[in-house]
């Protein structure tokens, strides 16, 4: 596979979402061939699962439901998007992947990370990012932002409480320590000029590097 996989990480509000459009139309005016995607999401499947997922009026959901939701909707994703777009030897940017599901339901939801990282393997089948960006804002920050933030999608995670973002944030913080070679932090706690600057020449040093 020709292409560059690189997946955004990091808890809510920590302005991930946002860094990864603006890098995605920086990195094209610089001359890379970029796709720029989300999950869960990013095809019509895989949307749909989403609402399902993040649907405030879903509190009932069972956490291992979420979790196998969540895979569900990367695998249609990962062979419908991005595999081909790998092969066709882009860089692919994406919202959250395998780290997210690890954090959310395997950590903050108490599920096991061994197990929720088993049906991940399955879904993607040893299809790993090369290279993932971590945006490093304490959980506070991060919610703090979401309330100012009117325009935002609100969403069913949003009605947890600060504990579980912690446990969030506490379980990234592991993944770094666990993954030192692909998980790069940033410092989100920047100004939104600064956090895509260094944004943007992680994933070039790091492209190039491999090239």
């Amino acid at each position: 596979m020709n292409g560059y996989f690189v997946t955004f990480e990091g808890g809510e509000g920590a302005g991930k979402s946002s860094i990864l459009q603006a890098a995605a139309q920086k990195l094209s005016e610089l001359g890379y061939d970029i796709l720029a995607t989300r999950e869960p999401g990013g095809i019509e499947i895989a949307e749909k699962i989403r609402h399902i997922i993040l649907d405030p009026q879903n509190t009932a959901m069972d956490s291992r439901t979420e979790a196998l939701l969540y895979a569900a909707a990367r695998r249609q994703h990962l062979v419908e998007k991005v595999l081909p777009a790998l092969e066709q030897g882009k860089l692919v940017l994406c919202d959250r992947f395998i780290d997210s599901s690890l954090a959310y339901q395997g950590y903050a939801r108490g599920l096991n990370v061994d197990e929720v990282l088993s049906i991940n393997q399955f879904a993607i089948q040893d299809c790993m990012p090369d290279m993932t960006l971590f945006f490093d804002i304490e959980p506070k920050k991060g919610l703090a932002r979401i309330t100012a933030n009117k325009e935002r999608e609100q969403n069913r995670l949003d009605l947890e409480k600060l504990p579980f973002h912690e446990y969030v944030y506490e379980a990234y913080q592991l993944l770094v320590s666990q993954f030192p070679d692909r998980i790069h932090v940033i410092n989100a706690d920047q100004g939104f000029d600064q956090v895509e600057k260094d944004a943007v020449d992680t994933i070039i040093s790091c492209f190039t590097n491999k090239a």
